[in-house]
């Protein structure tokens, strides 16, 4: 789950801080709660015999290591639980939202490092596992849910977007403490194969230095000009259009979640607030196991809450689970379709 808690997030909107430029907030790594998981991330490439490769970490507008350095950039908005707090607001989700999600992203952006650090990319036998570092990136990407090809480590089959993100994700697997990869991946040759190769790769680096010790970074947090506010402008198109036709799936929902006939008649709780209420967990968990954008899935349940306020659908107070496991497995198969096809309805 990404959602992080809102604690105050109106003082953004009331204050300076809102149209301030976010190079004059102040942020930096030292001294804030992500000081220490850094160290820690430190001692577990150390455990890993990642002695002669050091990153540097720099806050910045998203995670992300520019091409050709050895420098892992973290979200300015996991300096502050304030800035945390209102990024869980605005977008729904937080890529690192505690120690062990940040962690997560540290191994995975580490990845990246190692392969620009040794330009392994180069190397005729990382395109034969992985493919070609020049194949086009694009952020839109169909996933192949549960594939054997790859491994899991980041939400939304993350390994599947690029051959470059392969490799990080199965650097991250085989990095991970405690974890029994050759175990997990057993029974997954393609993913295996890559596990492996990365251990022979990683075992023949532990002595020799980087070709590449590049620090260059990318969007700075003490160079960035724009405010929060323009940081978190989203147009309201730019999603797409909304996906119409959707009632008759609402009303099947909710048809027969009202009291019975031999029930005393009670007061329906409204499908909309639940919609809404349930918008936090479903955009990280669809997230997780389909690859729909969280951003995506806000718009599709904000319909969706829309369209069952029109409707007038509610619900039993009894029946609220039936109600949350329908519209689960509604919004679920919708994010589906759009994943494999471009499209929420044929």
């Amino acid at each position: 789950m990404f959602v992080a808690m809102v604690t105050d997030p109106v003082r953004f909107h009331e204050g300076n801080l809102w149209s301030t430029p976010i190079r004059d907030l102040g942020l930096r790594i030292e001294g804030t709660r992500l000081e220490p998981i850094i160290t820690e991330f430190e001692r577990e490439l150390e455990s890993v015999a990642i002695t002669r490769l050091r990153p540097r970490c720099y806050l910045s507008t998203e995670w992300g290591v520019p091409f050709e350095t050895i420098a892992i950039a973290i979200p300015f908005y996991l300096a502050r639980p304030d800035l945390t707090a209102l990024h869980a607001e605005r977008d729904g989700y937080v890529e690192g939202f505690d120690r062990a999600d940040i962690l997560r992203y540290l191994r995975h952006e580490m990845g990246h490092v190692v392969n620009y650090a040794y330009k392994l990319y180069d190397d005729e036998e990382w395109v034969k596992q992985f493919g070609s570092i020049t194949q086009p990136y694009s952020e839109e990407y169909r996933p192949e849910p549960f594939s054997r090809r790859y491994v899991r480590h980041l939400p939304g089959w993350y390994a599947q977007k690029h051959p470059d993100e392969d490799w990080a994700e199965t650097f991250a697997v085989w990095m991970t403490p405690a974890l029994d990869w050759k175990g997990e991946y057993g029974g997954w040759p393609v993913a295996s194969a890559k596990l492996a190769y990365c251990e022979r790769v990683m075992a023949s680096l532990a002595e020799r230095d980087p070709l590449v010790t590049d620090t260059e970074l990318d969007e700075d947090v003490g160079e960035i000009e724009y405010s929060l506010d323009q940081y978190y402008h989203d147009p309201a198109d730019a999603l797409g259009e909304l996906p119409p036709g959707l009632d008759g799936a609402l009303r099947a929902i909710f048809q027969d979640l009202g009291a019975g006939d031999d029930t005393p008649p009670v007061a329906l709780r409204p499908a909309a607030e639940l919609i809404r209420r349930l918008e936090p967990e479903l955009m990280g968990n669809v997230f997780r196991w389909t690859g729909h954008f969280p951003e995506r899935t806000r718009v599709l349940l904000r319909y969706l809450a829309e369209r069952g306020a029109q409707l007038n659908q509610g619900y039993a107070p009894a029946r609220e689970t039936s109600a949350v496991v329908g519209l689960t497995t509604l919004v679920t198969g919708l994010a589906m379709n759009y994943v494999q096809r471009g499209s929420y309805l044929p």
